[in-house]
């Protein structure tokens, strides 16, 4: 097999092969990232007499929550930080990273939400008859967004890492 080959077989990305870092380090490990996304505001309007067109007008960038999934632990650490919101101790907010590896483990993509604060938290739906495993939710609104093909934290080179999908 050629050089070339075998870097194509190993440079495509899947959704499963992720990461969340809070401030440059793996903190817990995630099975779903949800609603990472921007839109820009827009105005359109039309000239008079000039019925074939119409103008654009651009305005500010509006991010969406993203949802953070999770199976439970003895970690507190977003509980923790949500806590702190709702009791009015602190307001403080963290860049989160979200990275994209390919299949060789080089980091694809960094999204780095900039000045992200947890808005939402919600504990597993508890059954009695169940077995699923129980997810946790921590909703975060943010303030920016930068997209990098490297985060300044981690590189992945093994299975074994903490994280790995």
């Amino acid at each position: 097999m050629s050089v070339s080959n075998a870097n194509q077989r190993t440079n495509y990305v899947t959704s499963n092969r992720f990461y969340v870092e809070m401030e440059s380090s793996i903190t817990a490990s995630f099975s779903e990232c949800a609603g990472l996304s921007v839109k820009i505001k827009q105005e359109t309007f039309s000239e008079g007499g000039l019925n074939d067109q119409r103008r654009v007008l651009l305005g500010p960038a509006e991010f969406t929550e993203v949802t953070l999934k999770r199976g439970m632990t003895d970690s507190l650490l977003f509980w923790d930080w949500m806590n702190q919101i709702v009791s009015g101790n602190c307001y403080e907010r963290r860049n989160i990273n979200i990275l994209v590896f390919n299949q060789a483990g080089e980091t694809m993509q960094c999204w780095t939400l900039k000045g992200a604060v947890p808005v939402g938290w919600k504990a597993p739906s508890l059954q009695a008859d169940g077995n699923a495993v129980a997810i946790e939710e921590l909703t975060l609104a943010y303030e920016g967004l930068s997209v990098t093909k490297s985060s300044s934290g981690v590189s992945v080179t093994s299975r074994d890492v903490l994280g790995y999908f």
